[in-house]
């Protein structure tokens, strides 16, 4: 196996089956051959005769060499009583009370089963119109979204995956000006992400500074008008503001729709690389590209024919699931298998390109991506064919915009999807992305703060003479190689990181992938802090311009924790707080979480698994607590919540001793069953902890915040300077990674889209 120390956490914690108590039941190995097995079984509706042990056995290969990786659900699901083996799937709402909350419904079950959901708010009236049934006005799109998100917000998909949504509205619909700035506030509509749908004679109009029509969604008439440019900007003004909405472009998604006869597209999965009909549900998977590279004479290739092995294999793989799914509703069960849909793509492209020595932002980058993916492209349609010529064409064939061609199994066989944490698993870069970062710094109690270097990375170093630790801490203190001293030339361009690629090169990517890919593509557009809105405007102009199918962009440090001002107009500070004085005393609000921290992480055995502990600082003293209690024993929620509270009372300026007074001696009856534990509770480890550090600071031998910095050369570093993180993870105080509209924690798996 050559799985990593963190992707056997990842698994562990989020994919593994486990007995009620929270024991493991298998490992990677285990899991493989379970999912092997189940995935295999499905050839005997075919052929009675299959030999689905060595297909079981081709399939667990693949999969414990890390080749290939089904999406999340089938990894969980396959094999156990669940069987819902879906990534994505996207359902209708309808205009009228029935069919919104049937929707929710369908929803909720939908997420219990570890799948995320696409709506199209589009057909829902506009919000004052009048409704015949009961006399009164309709609340509109938005107001419904903010139901779907409460529901989203109770279900947790059994403990494995958080709920996920997007939701998209016509840039016709005569709520669309609410609709854009409906996640203004950051705390609302959380488990979403919103797009909005954008058609080609729209984009026209911007381009012309022209006037578009609003129509009513129930009866197609003309009800208004917008400046097609005001509309646009507005857009701009809110992706650069916070990251959305994202912009899909709705005619291109429909201009590929192989069935066009079943309906029309009308929205996404919730990273926007699926479009599907209602009631559609795909099943995606995807090539470690790092894992088909080949080393002779001391230089990479890309082993093509072993590509075009696995490839074969996935799409095999890929059909069965189709077959064996247990879908949570049958209507889901009929439109999926009329349709066959599977979606390929790829990881690791990011550690092909060093290995081939291409820069990233690179004429021949572009050309790369070409290449490879029209390959898997046109490999998996003959996967498919040969799988058709044995078990028929999908059953919409007839009457599909394929009619005619040749015979093929699957509408639609490849889709680039981010893919999350089958990445860490597979220790790749996410689908098509640049890796966010070649090495970080990570403390843990009592010992040296040592960075984590990527390997290829750090094999090259050696390779060539140039590593050194202090080099390596240069490298994680800038975010990147580019403009650090003591790294060749001929290797900052090489080992290009998100941030040192412009957005003109994510979208020039992007486009590069979707010239090959039936579906979509996931991939987010990283700017810097200081991009300007027309920074983000001309890169949605440009994916209009070059056939990208959605945007979605992050600017840098956009979604800082900021105290909410209250607006006092034009008038004078001291009127302004004197009007604004409450009769109570005045309350305190927690200072925003500084950008940069250092810390430590301490492992205490509880009496219901080890519970890590995180404390980090910055120059004004400790600023926040995390806790990570492993393999998901004991109560996580509870510990969670006490770090929470005790990093809030920490940045409103709570004096330590007295919090570590309060947490220290609190007792546990699971804890205190145990012989020779040194803690009582899981507030009370928190709270010696939290002591331990405070000491360490006032005694002067903790690390100072700026350590990190001071280790990088003397000399002047040129080049991007390190992305700013927005908000940690909640479970292990890790940096996130945006993608897709969603974040990712690369160091537990945890991950939250909205």
């Amino acid at each position: 196996m050559k799985l990593s120390d963190n992707a056997i956490k990842v698994l562990e914690r989020r994919y593994f089956a486990k007995d009620v108590d929270g024991n493991l039941l298998e490992d990677a190995e285990g899991m493989f051959r379970r999912v092997a097995r189940s995935i295999a079984a499905a050839d005997l509706a075919f052929d009675e005769n299959a030999d689905v042990k060595a297909l079981e056995d081709a399939f667990y290969e693949r999969m414990v060499n890390l080749e290939f990786m089904p999406n999340s659900p089938t990894l969980m699901n396959a094999g156990r009583p669940m069987g819902q083996l879906s990534a994505c799937f996207v359902l209708p709402v309808g205009d009228s009370m029935e069919e919104i909350f049937d929707a929710v419904k369908n929803a909720a079950l939908i997420h219990k089963s570890g799948g995320g959901t696409g709506f199209s708010f589009s057909r829902l009236r506009a919000e004052g119109s009048s409704v015949r049934t009961t006399g009164g006005v309709a609340s509109g799109p938005v107001s419904f979204m903010k139901v779907f998100n409460t529901a989203t917000e109770a279900v947790k998909q059994g403990g494995t995956r958080r709920g996920a949504n997007m939701g998209i509205l016509r840039v016709d619909h005569p709520d669309i000006m609410q609709f854009i700035t409906c996640k203004k506030n950051p705390e609302e509509i959380t488990n979403f992400n919103i797009s909005v749908g954008l058609t080609e004679a729209f984009m026209h109009a911007v381009e012309g500074g022209e006037d578009y029509e609003l129509k009513d969604p129930s009866t197609g008439k003309v009800v208004g008008t917008l400046n097609a440019k005001t509309v646009f900007d507005l857009i701009v003004d809110m992706a650069w503001t916070n990251g959305e909405p994202g912009i899909i472009f709705l005619d291109r998604l429909n201009a590929d729709n192989p069935v066009p006869q079943l309906g029309e597209v009308e929205s996404t999965n919730p990273c926007g690389e699926q479009p599907l009909l209602p009631y559609e549900s795909c099943n995606l998977g995807s090539i470690n590209l790092n894992a088909v590279m080949v080393e002779r004479g001391g230089k990479y290739t890309l082993d093509f024919d072993k590509l075009g092995e696995v490839v074969d294999d996935a799409v095999h793989f890929l059909d069965n699931v189709i077959q064996v799914n247990n879908y949570p509703l049958p209507a889901i069960e009929e439109m999926t298998k009329k349709t066959r849909k599977i979606g390929l793509g790829i990881m690791g492209f990011a550690e092909l390109l060093y290995k081939l020595k291409i820069p990233y932002d690179s004429e021949q980058a572009i050309e790369t991506a070409e290449i490879v993916m029209k390959f898997i492209d046109d490999r998996s349609k003959e996967a498919s064919r040969a799988l058709a010529a044995k078990r028929g064409v999908f059953p919409a064939y007839e009457g599909s915009a394929l009619e005619g061609g040749p015979a093929i199994r699957n509408a639609t066989t490849t889709t680039i999807a981010p893919t999350g944490t089958i990445s860490i698993i597979c220790g790749a870069s996410s689908g098509i992305e640049p890796l966010f970062a070649l090495a970080f710094v990570r403390n843990v109690m009592d010992n040296d703060a040592l960075p984590e270097v990527n390997p290829y990375f750090e094999e090259v170093a050696k390779r060539e003479g140039f590593y050194s630790p202090e080099l390596m801490r240069a490298v994680a203190a800038h975010g990147s190689v580019r403009g650090v001293p003591g790294v060749p030339e001929e290797y900052q361009r090489i080992f290009a990181t998100a941030h040192d690629v412009s957005p003109e090169y994510h979208i020039r990517m992007q486009a590069a992938f979707q010239k090959y890919v039936d579906n979509a593509v996931s991939k987010t557009v990283n700017f810097g802090r200081e991009a300007t809105r027309e920074d983000v405007r001309e890169v949605y102009m440009l994916a209009f311009s070059l056939g990208c199918k959605g945007v979605t962009i992050y600017r840098d440090g956009s979604r800082d924790s900021q105290v909410l001002n209250i607006g006092t107009g034009s008038k004078k500070p001291a009127q302004a707080e004197a009007e604004a004085a409450p009769a109570v005393p005045s309350k305190i609000i927690p200072r925003p979480r500084p950008d940069v921290t250092q810390g430590y992480t301490e492992k205490v055995k509880m009496g219901c698994g080890n519970l890590y502990i995180t404390v980090n600082y910055d120059d004004h003293g400790i600023c926040e607590v995390f806790t990570n209690l492993g393999r998901a024993g004991g109560c996580p929620s509870q510990s969670e919540a006490t770090s929470r509270l005790v990093s809030t009372a920490l940045r409103s300026g709570m004096d330590v001793p007295t919090l570590v007074e309060q947490l220290k001696g609190i007792r546990c009856h699971s804890t205190m069953r145990q012989q020779g534990l040194k803690v009582l509770s899981c507030p009370d480890a928190i709270g010696r902890t939290l002591e331990k550090v405070y000491k360490m600071i006032q005694a002067g031998t903790a690390t100072p915040v700026n350590t990190v910095a001071e280790t990088a050369p003397t000399a002047p570093v040129m080049g991007p300077r390190k992305p700013e993180v927005d908000s940690p993870c909640p479970e292990c105080g890790a940096a996130m990674e945006h993608e897709g509209g969603c974040v990712i924690c690369r160091a537990c798996g945890y991950s939250k889209c909205g």
